[in-house]
C-alpha cells in the first residue's frame, strides 16, 4: 500500500514522501496514529493544502522536544532492584520502569519513546536512548543497583560484580596459579 507521510518516520521517510509499506503496517499503525494518508489523488491535494500547517506543527513539536532534550541530556537516574551476588537481577528493568523513573523526576516521557531492545537484567550503568521526537534523540544513563549506596559506588566507577566487591577478596590472575601448580608437579617428577 502506498501512503503519504504526515511526519518524519525513522527508517521510512520524511514528511510528504510517498512510500510503499506493507498493508498491515499502514492499516494498524500509520493510518490510525495519524502519521500517514492513503496515497490517492484526493489525499495528495488535501496534503498539499495542509502542508504549511503540518510543517508548522512539526516544528513546534520539535522545539518542545529539543527543550526537554537539553534538560535531559546526560542525566543519570537510579533504579534500585533486588539482585543476586553476581549482579543478576531477580526481575528486569523495562521501558515502563524507565519511563516511570523519568516521569518521577519531572520529565514527560512515555514508554514508547524509550528505545530499549532487550530489558536490563544486570546491575550497572546502562546508556538508554530516548526518542522525544523523530528528529530529537537524547541519551540518559540508568544506574541499576541493589541500594542507593551501591548506586553511588557504581557512579564513581566501581565494579560491583567482581569477586572483591561481592566477597571482599581480591582476585588473582589465573595464570599465576597454574604456574605454581606446574612448579610443584615438576619438583615431584625430578
Amino acid at each position: 500500500m502506498e501512503v503519504i507521510l504526515l511526519e518524519r518516520i525513522s527508517r521510512l521517510g520524511q514528511m510528504g514522501d510517498t512510500v510503499k509499506v506493507k498493508d498491515g503496517y499502514a492499516r494498524n499503525f500509520l493510518l490510525p496514529q495519524g502519521k500517514a494518508l492513503r496515497a490517492n489523488e484526493a489525499n495528495k491535494k488535501r496534503f498539499e493544502g495542509q502542508r504549511a500547517q503540518l510543517e508548522a506543527r512539526n516544528l513546534e513539536r520539535k522545539n518542545e522536544a529539543q527543550a526537554i532534550a537539553d534538560k535531559l541530556d546526560g542525566k543519570s537516574f537510579i533504579a534500585v532492584r533486588s539482585a543476586g551476588e553476581t549482579g543478576q537481577l531477580y526481575g528486569s528493568v523495562s521501558t515502563r520502569d524507565i519511563a516511570d523513573l523519568l516521569t518521577a523526576e519531572g520529565f514527560t516521557v512515555s514508554r514508547n519513546q524509550v528505545e530499549l531492545n532487550t530489558p536490563i537484567k544486570t546491575i550497572g550503568l546502562h546508556p538508554i536512548v530516548i526518542a522525544l521526537h523523530p528528529e530529537v534523540e537524547v541519551t540518559v544513563t540508568i544506574n541499576v543497583a541493589r541500594s542507593a549506596e551501591e548506586a553511588e559506588r557504581q557512579a564513581k566507577g566501581e565494579d560491583l560484580t567482581s569477586a572483591e566487591a561481592i566477597y571482599g577478596i581480591e582476585e588473582e590472575p589465573l595464570s599465576e596459579e597454574i604456574d605454581e601448580e606446574e612448579g610443584v608437579e615438576n619438583e615431584d617428577n625430578a
